[in-house]
């Protein structure tokens, strides 16, 4: 009996050789080389070549959430204070200078027996 390459072959494929990567998030960590394929994980470097600008295009910053470095740019036109509280606002400080401060105390007086509490 002849096998053929086609469509028998393909049942027989149940093995992986790739795994999720831990630092790209793709299917292309090799189990045996220890190495991901998209990325080079554990290489230090991020793996990219200019050959392929669509790539470069796709995993580049701005593509992700971004959640450090999209706060730089408004954290660098004051810079980079922080912990300080803002002053009020000219509207806010206009109001709260024509109240006048609060000093009479009311000294509320408990009834000593009933008839007091009825007058």
């Amino acid at each position: 009996m002849f096998f053929t390459k086609g469509t028998g072959s393909f049942g027989k494929r149940r093995n992986k050789s790739h795994t999720l990567c831990v630092r790209c998030g793709r299917r292309s960590f090799h189990i045996q080389k220890s190495r991901c394929s998209a990325c080079a994980y554990p290489a230090a470097r991020k793996r990219t070549y200019n050959w392929s600008v669509k790539a470069i295009r796709r995993k580049t910053t701005g593509t992700g959430r971004m959640r450090y470095l999209r706060n730089v740019p408004r954290r660098f036109k004051t810079g980079f204070r922080e912990g300080t509280v803002p002053k009020p606002s000219q509207g806010t400080r206009q109001r709260l200078h024509h109240l006048k401060p609060f000093r009479e105390i009311y000294v509320i007086m408990s009834p000593v027996n009933e008839e007091e509490a009825l007058n």
